[in-house]
């Protein structure tokens, strides 16, 4: 974006694996430019993207993310935890950035709201 004015950050929630062997939950800021009227980040390169439905009421054992991305939800809700016990809500709306790709993973739960359903924007590792 050149000399652009430099705008605010947008700041996410981050799943990440730390050296511990563990997920931690973090934040993942983004910067912003002027681009008119408006500010915007850089565009980063996805190499997919993909839906995700999950039935309500469910949850996945210990895992870790298939691949680096931008999660989206778009319906229903979910919980998802950490091996520390700490626990992160997210319903339609939210967005977080999921990195937790070795170690021992996170916990997701399914909410009893109907299905769960997410974009996945997928990015390179």
């Amino acid at each position: 974006m050149g000399t652009a004015t430099k705008g605010e950050q947008v700041k996410i929630p981050r799943l990440y694996s730390g050296d511990d062997g563990q997920s931690h939950w973090g934040e993942a800021e983004i910067d912003t430019a002027s681009i008119g009227p408006a500010f915007a980040s850089e565009v980063e390169t996805a190499t997919g993207a993909q839906f995700f439905v999950a039935v309500d009421g469910g949850a996945t054992p210990w895992h870790t993310a298939p691949h680096r991305a931008y999660v989206v939800s778009l319906e229903g809700e979910a919980e998802y935890e950490i091996g520390d016990g700490t626990r992160r809500h997210f319903g339609p709306g939210d967005i977080f950035l999921v990195e937790d790709r070795t170690g021992q993973g996170h916990i997701t739960r399914f909410g009893e709201s109907g299905p769960r359903k997410t974009l996945h924007v997928v990015l390179p590792d």
